[in-house]
């Protein structure tokens, strides 16, 4: 039996139509989306054969069932209370970091001042200031924004100053020689250089804001999905508790990815080149 040109054509064109699995994995995501749903599926397949007690480990089935039980509108406000302190502190922490760090980099007689205790503050753990500053500044969202900003702050004035400071010293030389003033200096060379370190920096913080935010939560809140896990696990509702978790990690990954949007968007020209 043979085949004429006309048969072949057509299965030609089926198998170029055919899914390629290594085209679908260098996807962007498709890897870690793989690679996800199999540790899930692990998870579930460890729990049923295995036994695990609910209390100890539920499976993700029971997890996820927990979700329609509890509602949308619950869902939603603790949500939004801890989503309105993490963007608060790392928005707070970007205005007070960014000008600090042009500071330090502009001054070094206030580089050798500020910078030792940044890093003193930085090194104390903030779960142990945390009650001091729910005293002074009482109840409400004043202390959790004020517990957030400090542990998004250091990475950005560090990266920030880092950026300002690897500036080609030929372009400082040649805004000088140009008679430039120190703002545009500032402006116009020494930040378009530092902002892959910003972002760099962006990326990091914005993760921290959400860990700000439920470590706050921990200490005086009456609402966020950090005071939800904490209230999960005080009545034994462990597949509530770990709905908590997954919802802050699907929060901390939704702020990370619109980073990396808005440095697309606004900054392409900072991204690494692709080989």
């Amino acid at each position: 039996m043979t085949l004429s040109i006309e048969d072949a054509a057509p299965r030609g064109q089926a198998a170029a139509r055919r899914p390629d699995l290594r085209r679908m994995l260098a996807a962007p995501g498709a890897a870690a989306l793989l690679a996800i749903l199999g540790t899930v599926a692990l998870w579930e397949l460890a729990a049923r054969v295995l036994g695990i007690p609910g209390y100890l480990l539920p499976a993700p089935s029971a997890i996820f069932a927990t979700f329609p039980s509890i509602g949308a509108a619950r869902w939603g406000s603790h949500v939004w209370a801890t989503l309105r302190v993490a963007l608060t502190g790392f928005g707070l922490a970007i205005a007070i970091a960014v000008p600090l760090a042009v500071a330090l980099v502009r001054s070094p007689v206030l580089n050798r001042t500020l910078y030792p205790l940044l890093v003193i503050v930085q090194s104390t753990p903030v779960v142990a200031i945390a009650p001091i500053i729910i005293v002074v500044l009482g109840a409400g969202d004043a202390p959790r924004i004020v517990i957030t900003t400090l542990i998004c702050f250091f990475p950005l004035v560090v990266s920030t100053a880092t950026g300002l400071a690897a500036t080609p010293p030929e372009l400082i030389e040649l805004s000088k020689s140009l008679r430039a003033p120190p703002i545009r200096e500032i402006t116009q060379i020494r930040l378009p250089f530092a902002v892959p370190y910003i972002f760099s920096a962006l990326k990091i913080s914005v993760t921290l804001s959400v860990i700000g935010a439920v470590v706050a939560e921990f200490c005086a809140s009456d609402a966020g999905v950090g005071y939800f896990i904490q209230f999960s696990t005080s009545m034994f509702k462990l597949p509530q508790a770990w709905a908590g978790l997954f919802v802050l990690a699907a929060m901390s990954l939704a702020l990370f990815q619109a980073v990396v949007l808005a440095q697309r968007l606004l900054f392409p020209w900072s991204l690494p080149r692709k080989p």
